[in-house]
């Protein structure tokens, strides 16, 4: 099957992480729109495809699934402004808006991203989010093992995240351990950080839909020579400790009493898995396009992570713990 993907966006996220590997896949053709044109000249001259001058144009060409690939300060706009042409599908980078930057997201962005989904529901168009850390090796392995070795029921989670992953973590805390539901918060009294991730430092406990509680650390403190996240998901049966992009995996099993390690192989980066996980997210993405299946990470879960940060933001305001579907229900 044919496909035709449109991309709105075509800044350092699309070149370096989307249209290397869209490129490669076969029966795929690609039409760009930017708002600086010349952007998206450089893109098809680089990797092919046709140029669109506007959001009517690429539309028109009847794409069977949208990138909006833009940065997330921008993104709000352009997806509305989307959505209002009637796409099939849009598929979205994490997170889904954020106007401050994904360091410093407001309590706003969620009502924005509200606006988002409710807009795709109108006009009647499927969505979807990236969020490819699911997609790591790591992530994919520990996912398998705690099914297969019926780990049960989660119990705890407790995570320490840079900014530039929190996004990306608060997915996997909703992957491994379903929806948050109430959420307390408090942050440092001061900003600290750089390139682009200034923010203050948060921590939140919470717990989940299914009765899990745990605790989140968000900050911008971390070098960026040491792993970005550590996430430890704590089961009936046993648990998993995943470390950084390509860090071991670490597997405790109650049943047979074995703390086993999983572990990449040291000459490939951990860019190079990043990378990767981008390719396995796309090619999860189109197989549901051509099987019109549920996509591997709807929409929904990016206004989550929404809900989540916003929750937050008001807790820290407020001084008290959230219900996140009482005051900021998704629908």
């Amino acid at each position: 099957m044919s496909l035709k993907i449109g991309i709105v966006g075509t800044g350092n996220v699309c070149r370096k992480n989307y249209v290397p590997w869209l490129a490669q896949e076969e029966n795929v053709e690609l039409g760009y729109f930017n708002r600086t044109q010349s952007k998206a000249d450089d893109m098809a001259e680089e990797f092919g495809g046709k140029v669109f001058d506007s959001l009517d144009a690429l539309t028109d060409w009847g794409p069977d699934s949208v990138l909006v690939l833009t940065k997330e300060t921008d993104r709000f706009e352009a997806a509305m402004a989307l959505l209002d042409r009637g796409p099939k599908r849009v598929f979205f980078e994490k997170p889904l808006t954020a106007k401050a930057g994904q360091a410093n997201v407001a309590e706003q962005d969620f009502f924005d991203g509200k606006a988002i989904m409710d807009k795709a529901a109108e006009k009647k168009c499927d969505t979807a989010m990236v969020f490819n850390y699911r997609f790591f090796d790591q992530s994919a392995l520990a996912k398998r093992l705690v099914a297969e070795r019926n780990f049960g029921s989660p119990v705890n989670v407790t995570g320490l995240v840079h900014y530039a992953c929190w996004s990306h973590a608060i997915d996997l805390v909703h992957f491994f351990a379903g929806p948050i539901a109430e959420i307390c918060a408090v942050a440092s009294e001061k900003a600290r950080g750089a390139g682009g991730f200034e923010a203050k430092d948060t921590t939140s406990a919470f717990r989940t839909e299914g009765g899990a509680t745990g605790t989140i650390i968000g900050t911008s403190g971390m070098s960026f020579d040491f792993p970005l996240f550590e996430l430890t998901f704590s089961f009936e049966g046993g648990r998993v400790h995943m470390r950084d992009l390509d860090g071991d995996l670490e597997v405790l099993d109650y049943s047979t009493k074995r703390h086993e390690v999983y572990t990449i192989s040291r000459t490939v980066s951990r860019w190079d898995q990043y990378a990767a996980s981008f390719k396995k997210s796309l090619v999860a993405y189109l197989e549901s396009i051509r099987q019109g299946t549920t996509p591997p990470v709807p929409g929904e879960w990016g206004l989550r992570e929404l809900q989540v940060e916003a929750g937050m933001k008001r807790s820290i305001a407020e001084g008290r713990p959230v219900k996140l579907s009482e005051e900021l229900p998704l629908s």
